[in-house]
């Protein structure tokens, strides 16, 4: 984190005229109390220091001048009276000129200069939300709006309006449409260290890009944020409630849920009462306290599947919060008519998972009837245990050879095995018609929990045969 440090790439200035370089970095104690530089590399490669926290070049004294800002994280470096001879690779760094933290940027002074608008400071928190604001004086509906961070060569596309949207940006992003002045917003959410860095944003026609804004987004490392549940699972026909966040403090003007899809997010009801036509009658917000409102869905549909966002509008800013939403395929089993099985909280995962853990207990759970314990097929074997699987518990007082003679396997109560887990860690069950709260985050891992136990059940079904057949040999024997 203390190697962050982001400034433009590119800079024009008039002949005669003047540019302004701004620098942002991290603000942790080191690079807040490291001195500061503005260096122009030679063709030897070496960076010659024009001016620094404790420095000034004679060549340009009068018209260079440096301020640092350490409590925003930013330091701007001003130069004035631009020549033809300024023209070049700059560097602005912390700490040792040819060694220390720095980045690069090219100058080009021309006579007639475009005016460049001053790059965009965006701070965020871990796990929260930012709102970045794009301006654009041109109001054509042709236009494409675009999102892309700035690396060392280009500028690689993180979403644009036509629906593009990076995978590392799924779920998490939306370019709202523009405004009567051409203006737009990109709105971000579950922030995340890497997202730090350089973008630009802007609008891109039939005659290529038209003046990007710069942005510099900085993720604060410490959060106060909580990191809260991203996913929820449920079955079709029932239902789910979980609750969107919001600062207590705050001032909304609306609170609302939407549809994210494809980098739009469509809105399917406010705190005013609006609900989207097609969500009427199985939908709900309610405010419980100042700082959360509790989102009700019900008669779940397959379609239903997909991203969700908690949203607050204050003013230009929208802080929102991504949710997504599973639902499994097989229809809900109730008792009761007109009520539905409620929705499972857990991690993302394929349905198939679970499905297979309940069709691994059905058939592990029956014997036929009237099997007896001394038939045992020729040229049975014991099977293959995998390394590291363990045996399990016997209870006490059970011994795995004595059988009484006569005695018949019967029916085992389907899912009655205590070998097998009765429910996934982190989920919880309630009676019909109740819904869960937030789910866990974590991943499921059913498979390999499963696939042990069915493997010892075998196991222990065969040792018990095969010791019941050693005795029945030993008393016919007898």
């Amino acid at each position: 984190v203390s190697s962050s440090l982001h400034g433009s790439r590119f800079l024009a200035g008039g002949l005669g005229g003047s540019i302004t370089h701004q620098c942002f970095y991290s603000t942790t104690p080191a690079n807040k109390y490291e001195w500061k530089y503005w260096c122009k590399i030679s063709a030897s490669g070496v960076c010659y220091t024009i001016i620094s926290s404790r420095f000034i070049s004679s060549e340009y004294r009068g018209r260079v001048a440096l301020e640092d800002v350490p409590q925003n994280g930013t330091f701007t470096v001003t130069m004035t009276g631009l020549r033809s001879s300024d023209s070049g690779t700059y560097r602005c760094g912390i700490g040792s000129t040819n060694e220390g933290l720095y980045v690069s940027l090219n100058l080009t002074v021309l006579a007639d200069a475009p005016v460049s608008r001053p790059t965009q400071l965006i701070q965020g928190e871990l796990h929260g939300s930012v709102t970045v604001l794009c301006p654009s004086g041109d109001t054509q509906s042709d236009q494409k709006r675009f999102w892309c961070k700035v690396g060392r060569s280009s500028c690689t596309l993180m979403a644009s309006s036509d629906g593009f949207v990076s995978r590392r940006y799924q779920g998490r992003i939306v370019i709202s449409p523009q405004e009567s002045s051409g203006a737009f917003k990109v709105l971000l959410n579950d922030l995340k260290k890497e997202d730090s860095g350089l973008y630009l944003c802007g609008t891109q026609g039939l005659r290529g890009q038209e003046s990007p804004q710069e942005v510099v987004l900085q993720v604060a490392t410490a959060s106060t944020l909580p990191r809260r549940p991203k996913f929820l699972s449920a079955t079709v026909g029932g239902s789910v409630s979980f609750q969107c966040h919001h600062d207590p403090k705050g001032t909304y003007q609306r609170k609302y849920l939407c549809r994210w899809e494809a980098g739009s997010c469509q809105v399917l009801l406010d705190h005013e009462g609006f609900v989207l036509e097609s969500h009427q009658g199985r939908i709900q917000m309610s405010s419980s306290d100042p700082g959360s409102s509790t989102v009700v869905l019900r008669q779940l549909r397959e379609e239903d599947e997909g991203w969700y966002w908690c949203g607050a509008s204050s003013g230009h800013t929208e802080l929102t919060a991504p949710l997504r939403l599973l639902i499994h395929k097989e229809t809900c089993c109730s008792r009761d008519p007109g009520t539905s099985t409620p929705g499972r909280p857990t991690a993302p995962s394929p349905a198939a998972h679970s499905t297979a853990w309940h069709r691994s207990m059905a058939v592990m759970g029956s014997v036929p009837k009237d099997t007896r314990m001394g038939s045992v097929t020729q040229d049975t074997t014991m099977g293959s245990i995998h390394k590291d699987t363990r045996m399990g518990s016997v209870l006490k007082g059970s011994t795995m050879g004595s059988v009484p003679k006569g005695s018949t396997m019967g029916s085992v109560t389907q899912g009655s095995s205590s070998l097998l887990p009765t429910a996934t860690p982190g989920t919880s069950a309630t009676s019909p018609g109740e819904t869960f709260q937030e789910s866990s985050s974590g991943e499921p891992q059913l498979l390999p929990v499963v696939l042990p136990a069915l493997l010892l059940l075998i196991c222990i079904t065969i040792t018990i045969l095969t010791l019941a057949k050693i005795k029945l040999q030993k008393q016919t024997g007898k």
